[in-house]
């Protein structure tokens, strides 16, 4: 991923954060509902890596923790999702309240067959969920993920990678936001922040 297209995924957190103070309250920390709820997510409807359709009322009662990439990253998601996997090692039991997604930016080339081997190399309750290209449109919109195809000069024909988004979306229980984990977000920090929404009010 380019560093200026990092840099955006940056601000938009740090967005995040400075209007959640605007609200009187840290977004990193269990809160009333605001207008901030309605930023991200929506409804899906995707392939998981075992090939079973599933939707987001699926994971209705647990906390979904969402990260978007594919399976041929090279940059990113080879340092995202071990923190994602550490965190809930971290957490413990209380982990089996968390539903971690990973939602391939690339439907092409991610079936559920080489998500599932890719999945498995992180962490054994990583569910990776993939689709048409229409399904992974709608979804990465729901989320506001960026996503783009580059062709590099060492590529061949219809080779190419994706530019995409970073963070990580903690979606409640009732499938509403909660709040953003941004790139390099330590295996600790992330789980004090899942630990404190886990915990409630």
């Amino acid at each position: 991923m380019s560093r200026r297209l990092v840099r955006r995924d940056l601000l938009v957190g740090l967005a995040i954060v400075l209007a959640g103070a605007a609200f009187g309250h840290d977004i990193t920390a269990p809160a009333p509902r605001d207008p901030l709820a309605t930023q991200f997510g929506g409804p899906f409807a995707l392939l998981d890596h075992t090939g079973k359709r599933v939707t987001d009322a699926d994971f209705r009662g647990r906390f979904m923790l969402v990260y978007f990439g594919f399976t041929r990253c090279t940059d990113t998601c080879p340092v995202d999702l071990p923190v994602i996997a550490q965190a809930l090692d971290g957490l413990g039991p209380p982990a089996e309240k968390i539903a971690p997604l990973f939602i391939s930016v690339d439907p092409v080339n991610d079936t559920p067959v080489v998500m599932a081997t890719y999945v498995a190399n992180f962490h054994p309750s990583l569910i990776g969920l993939s689709g048409s290209e229409a399904e992974i449109a709608a979804v990465a919109k729901a989320y506001k993920v960026h996503r783009r195809k580059l062709s590099q000069a060492h590529h061949g024909p219809g080779e190419y990678t994706i530019d995409h988004g970073s963070l990580t979306y903690l979606m409640g229980p009732d499938g509403r936001f909660l709040t953003l984990l941004p790139h390099r977000t330590s295996p600790e920090r992330m789980a004090a922040v899942l630990r404190k929404y886990l915990s409630g009010p």
